[in-house]
């Protein structure tokens, strides 16, 4: 597992942990602005252009790789999810009737958890992969390298434009917080 994972330079991103703080993480997101390769915000008076360097600092990502969203899923010429789907299967022979994570192999469904809960999360059914999750998961098993920056950024501009909104990345904005030295004292904080 460790293997596949290293592929992706995810490890510093996945071993986030620190201080949260929910009030301006949402401020962070009610003053999001997206650019062509920047994230910008505004928080308690600080202007907050997060660039690939600033990522790279905060989490050791780099902006290269396949940038892969919604609008570009056919980006990998020999995915077939159906295909992809049923080799990931433990019983070969099931029918495919959606795309349950949980009669899956177990390095399968352990990238599965990290893709939902931890790289694209959402607020609800992670039992069932979308077509993204499943191309998210085909690139990490196939060792094919992802562009996490341009995945992540297109993912809160998703999340973002939802009714039932929750805000993802926490911990990572905190970090952006502390990066750009964003006031913090008196604020709610979570620690995670």
């Amino acid at each position: 597992m460790r293997s596949i994972l290293k592929e992706q330079k995810l490890k510093r991103f996945l071993e986030l942990t620190g201080n949260i703080y929910p009030n301006l993480v949402k401020v962070f997101y009610t003053n999001l602005q997206f650019s062509d390769n920047s994230l910008i915000s505004h928080v308690k008076g600080v202007d907050m252009v997060i660039t690939s360097d600033v990522w790279s600092v905060v989490t050791r990502m780099k902006s290269s790789g396949l940038r892969i969203n919604r609008g570009n899923l056919g980006v990998v010429e020999d995915f077939n999810k159906i295909q992809f789907y049923k080799g990931c299967l433990k019983n070969l022979h099931s029918k495919v009737r959606n795309f349950a994570v949980g009669g899956l192999k177990l390095d399968e469904r352990l990238v599965a958890f990290i893709v939902s809960w931890i790289l694209t999360p959402r607020g609800n059914n992670h039992s069932t992969l979308s077509e993204e999750d499943l191309l998210l998961i085909y690139c990490i098993m196939n060792k094919v390298k992802i562009n996490w920056i341009h995945t992540i950024k297109e993912h809160m501009q998703k999340v973002m434009s939802l009714c039932d909104i929750h805000y993802p990345y926490a911990i990572l904005i905190s970090k952006f917080l502390h990066y750009f030295e964003v006031n913090i004292e008196g604020e709610l904080m979570r620690i995670k």
